[in-house]
């Protein structure tokens, strides 16, 4: 089968389309046709093993899984001798490891049924994106009627998802991005809008109920000033920084000093589960979320859609067609 494949840690100039052995799925995984998956950060981070603290799980000198990929959309090829909830045939979503190929094997409590109403595109855009917003917006993070909510990185992946649900849960949603993706923002369900090129999320006289921080920017006294006095913030990922902790400091910090104030801090890593995956087909086939692609990529050009997720501030997610 052919897959995108890399050896070493780097830039996206190191990856390679190859011929290479179909997986076998193991007692509880599934056996994957690939028609779709998507390309987020955590693809970035698989690539690059940043921050280095990542090696720990993904391989100390080299990845340990070469072909890239993390979540994806495809038809079941084979199942394992203990997996019941599936069988050939069946449409399937969810957190697939080494989606970046023809088939990827995947465990079966990491899928889901695909959403019926939508494409395997569009289908592969939902996973890690998807429960990311939705485990952002849930416990204490999850809005009330009214309040206001502040998304940072409102029109990327992670970004789209969270301005849709908070608007759903009846929350006034103010978006963060760049001027050019502005109505797009809009157009997803932000009340209001801040253009980061010329104005600071402390600027306005509001304060905000909640902050979902997709960005990893911004020092954590700025993020607390734009919270109210009991507000919640949730940092996603680890995006920015250096050293051997990268962005995760932010977060770690941020984790640290939320007992000793009245404000709630929260560092969210997520973790795929079948209960958010089907969580998320109800609401899309429901129509109460949409999937928002910027572009599709063939699998050929995969690399390039990484190299655009790096630099051409994609509005919703890249997803690469297999």
């Amino acid at each position: 089968m052919k897959a995108i494949v890399q050896d070493a840690y780097g830039s996206a100039d190191l990856l390679e389309l190859r011929d290479i052995d179909r997986p076998v799925p193991g007692d509880d995984e599934v056996l994957v046709e690939v028609r779709a998956a998507g390309v987020g950060p955590e693809v970035w981070h698989l690539m690059t093993g940043r921050p280095y603290v990542a090696r720990v799980a993904l391989g100390l000198r080299k990845p340990k899984n070469p072909v890239r990929g993390w979540d994806g959309a495809g038809r079941v090829e084979a199942v394992g001798a203990k997996v019941t909830d599936f069988k050939p045939g069946d449409e399937v979503f969810g957190n697939c490891e080494g989606s970046f190929a023809e088939y990827a094997c995947a465990k079966a409590e990491k899928l889901a049924h695909k959403p019926a109403n939508l494409t395997f595109e569009q289908a592969a855009a939902l996973p890690v994106s998807g429960m990311t917003a939705l485990q952002a917006l849930s416990g204490k993070s999850r809005p009330q009627p009214g309040q206001r909510v502040l998304v940072i990185g409102a029109s990327g992946g992670v970004g789209t998802y969270a301005v849709q649900l908070a608007t759903m849960y009846g929350a006034e949603v103010t978006g963060v991005c760049g001027p050019a993706a502005a109505d797009f923002v809009r157009s997803q369900g932000a009340t209001h809008v801040i253009d980061y090129t010329r104005e600071d999320i402390t600027d306005g006289p509001h304060r905000y109920d909640i902050i979902i921080d997709n960005a990893g920017l911004r020092p954590l006294p700025v993020l607390r000033r734009a919270l109210t006095p009991r507000g919640t913030l949730v940092i996603v990922g680890g995006e920015g920084g250096t050293g051997f902790f990268g962005g995760m400091s932010r977060g770690l910090r941020a984790v640290l000093i939320s007992p000793f104030i009245p404000q709630n801090l929260r560092n969210l890593i997520s973790i795929a589960t079948r209960e958010d995956l089907l969580t998320l087909k109800d609401l899309a086939e429901k129509g109460k979320i949409t999937p928002a692609i910027d572009r599709t990529y063939p699998l050929s050009e995969a690399a390039a859609a990484i190299r655009h997720l790096e630099t051409g501030h994609p509005r919703g997610k890249l997803v690469v067609t297999v």
